[in-house]
């Protein structure tokens, strides 16, 4: 395991009560946070993925629910504001749970230009509150960092370079967790 999804998850349940909600998760992936949703009344998990369990595009998808949560994916979307305004609409709050600006591993993945595009959006929202946490993602040795990287690109590849021959590899990472409510009156 790369990241420790269990103080993950203890991390989102702290942050937000989904205790009786139907919440559409944007960007499920391989459910590894899934945990949250033993308190949910219903988790619908949609994702561009085929093994998701509701194949779909979220731009267009036609889902009503208590709470989108944006599962890491926020920074993935082609307009995150876009996609924020689209969850204002499904659903009376929008949690966004993603990598945090100037996170190593966001920088290691290639990825740090889509993450502050993200919180970038976030802010231009209600935002409730806001939590930023640490954590690490950890390897074995390089070729299980590479393994992870690899579908990222040249770049994500150079970046591990300095880490090969190495074992018991940490990288630290932040994440951050966001709550915006939409005003429904």
């Amino acid at each position: 395991m790369a990241a420790d999804y269990t103080k993950m998850v203890a991390d989102l349940l702290a942050f937000y009560d989904f205790g009786g909600k139907t919440v559409l998760t944007v960007g499920a992936g391989g459910g590894q946070l899934i945990e949250y949703g033993r308190a949910a009344r219903k988790v619908l998990a949609l994702d561009s993925d085929a093994a998701a369990p509701i194949l779909g595009d979220f731009c267009t998808i036609a889902l009503d629910a208590d709470v989108v949560l944006f599962e890491f994916s926020l920074h993935e979307m082609a307009d995150p504001g876009v996609a924020l305004e689209r969850a204002r609409r499904l659903a009376p709050a929008v949690v966004v749970f993603d990598h945090g600006p100037g996170s190593l591993w966001s920088y290691i993945a290639a990825e740090e230009d889509k993450v502050v595009a993200a919180w970038a959006a976030v802010c231009r929202f209600p935002v409730k509150k806001t939590r930023i946490y640490d954590g690490v993602q950890a390897f074995p040795g390089y070729e299980e960092l590479c393994q992870k990287v690899k579908g990222q690109g040249e770049t994500s590849l150079a970046r591990i370079e300095r880490y090969r021959g190495q074992a018991g590899i940490r990288i630290p990472f932040t994440y951050g967790l966001a709550l915006i409510e939409v005003n429904t009156s």
